[in-house]
């Protein structure tokens, strides 16, 4: 969970995380215009509740996007608790796929929380996300399954270039593929 949410009840907190996956949602199809009336209403609050929290558009929207960024990043450790780092590396890249695609869906409202305030949401997402990919490469080179040579940031940008070729619906197989590729590249010895 991002932002400070340490004070708020229990009760504060659900309806809070409620409202930023109500958010993802309707942000990502329908943009920045997606209406707040709506979000509310999918989240089962009131419209009060919502501003309680998010003051603005702007707020929520910003929200959500680190929401979504911590929920991605996070995951790389979850992930490694439960499963070989090789095995890891390639869920996370789905997940960070997933992210990724979530993200496009939000450009515009993206677009207009940067265009209305100096906030940059975008400044600490770079380092989070390679933060995550280090943990991921560093679990599998010293399990002596993924190369110790790869900078966590040409993996990041990979990714992105697979979200860009396969953006379309229809080609998400075609992006698992190339996912996997990727991985056996990144595979003790391939280099």
């Amino acid at each position: 969970m991002t932002g400070n949410t340490r004070g708020l009840r229990a009760d504060a907190r659900r309806n809070r995380q409620r409202l930023l996956d109500a958010a993802v949602g309707a942000f990502s199809g329908r943009g920045a215009d997606a209406s707040l009336e709506a979000i509310a209403k999918e989240a089962g609050v009131g419209i009060g509740t919502l501003y309680r929290h998010f003051p603005t558009r702007e707020a929520l929207v910003e929200a959500v996007y680190r929401n979504e960024v911590a929920r991605v990043c996070d995951s790389a450790t979850e992930l490694l608790a439960e499963f070989p780092p090789d095995k890891a590396m390639r869920l996370w890249m789905d997940r960070f796929i997933d992210y990724l695609t979530t993200k496009q869906g939000m450009a515009d409202a993206l677009r207009a929380v940067i265009a209305s305030d100096d906030a940059d949401p975008f400044a600490e997402s770079l380092d989070r996300i390679s933060t995550a990919i280090s943990t991921l490469l560093d679990a599998g080179a010293e399990a002596g399954v993924l190369r110790s040579d790869v900078d966590p940031l040409d993996v990041g940008f990979a990714l992105g270039g697979v979200l860009l070729i396969t953006s379309d619906k229809g080609l998400r197989d075609r992006a698992g593929r190339m996912l996997d590729l990727l991985l056996d590249g990144l595979r003790y010895g391939a280099g």
